[in-house]
């Protein structure tokens, strides 16, 4: 079974963000695989040693990218495929015609991915790129079965969960409690220094920047409002009940 992980890194979660000039900083920032994605790797291993195969893992992004993916390696994949190139920026549209572009050309079983990134948690590459390669995906999946050529998956669905089924190859992104992913050995960080790690531009899968012009545009970007103290009403319920409501209109603009 030929499986392939779509990987990204992102700030450690428990990273204070900084915003200078409109962009989030990263000076002295620590960079993991996105929690989500570590789902993924994992599933994709269990499934090696359960069934036999390879797990690569593909990420697109910086030079920075290879130290999360030399740690899926150290996990236990066995290969990976850094897209890095300068003429590609981080739009859904054009980060999923990058993957597609690149599998389209390889053979593969099964994708896995995170259900979503924790950076900006848009959540559309794993779809997106499903729709490209014309195959079929299931999100937010909590257990995940093959059997020859077919998979059975449950899957979160607000608060309740479906069970699905559905003819390989097919991509399928990860939920919290699918899995409790490992920690990288001694021996397999030393074994993942050799394992084959590939560094790929738009060139070598047959895209131009045209192929992937952005379809958004973010505007601006800062920091939340610093939430204000909390107020205590005073007088009877009638009292406390007219003035809480004429806050919600006037202050909070909620009614």
């Amino acid at each position: 079974m030929n499986i392939v992980v779509l990987m990204k890194q992102t700030f450690d979660t428990e990273e204070k963000i900084v915003i200078r000039g409109g962009e989030v900083s990263e000076d002295g920032v620590k960079f993991v695989i996105n929690p989500y994605d570590e789902y993924a790797v994992e599933e994709a291993i269990r499934l090696k040693e359960a069934h036999g195969g390879t797990v690569t893992v593909l990420s697109v992004g910086p030079d920075r990218c290879t130290e999360a993916l030399r740690t899926a390696l150290a996990m236990g994949a066995d290969e990976a495929v850094l897209i890095n190139d300068s003429r590609i920026t981080g739009d859904e549209y054009g980060l999923s015609r990058v993957l597609a572009a690149h599998l389209g050309g390889q053979a593969y079983d099964l994708l896995l991915g995170g259900s979503f990134s924790v950076d900006n948690g848009a959540g559309q590459i794993a779809v997106r790129t499903a729709r490209l390669l014309g195959i079929p995906h299931v999100s937010s999946i909590t257990k995940l079965e093959v059997s020859g050529t077919a998979a059975a998956v449950l899957r979160d669905a607000e608060g309740d969960t479906e069970t699905v089924e559905v003819a390989l190859p097919a991509l399928f992104t990860a939920q919290q409690g699918l899995n409790e992913p490992r920690y990288p050995s001694l021996p397999g960080i030393m074994k993942a220094k050799k394992k084959p790690l590939r560094t790929l531009t738009l060139d070598d899968i047959g895209l131009s920047e045209a192929d992937i012009a952005p379809r958004t545009e973010r505007v601006t970007l800062s920091q939340p409002p610093e939430r204000g103290a909390g107020r205590v009403l005073q007088g009877d319920l009638a009292a406390q009940t007219a003035e809480l409501v004429h806050l919600l209109r006037t202050e909070a603009k909620a009614l």
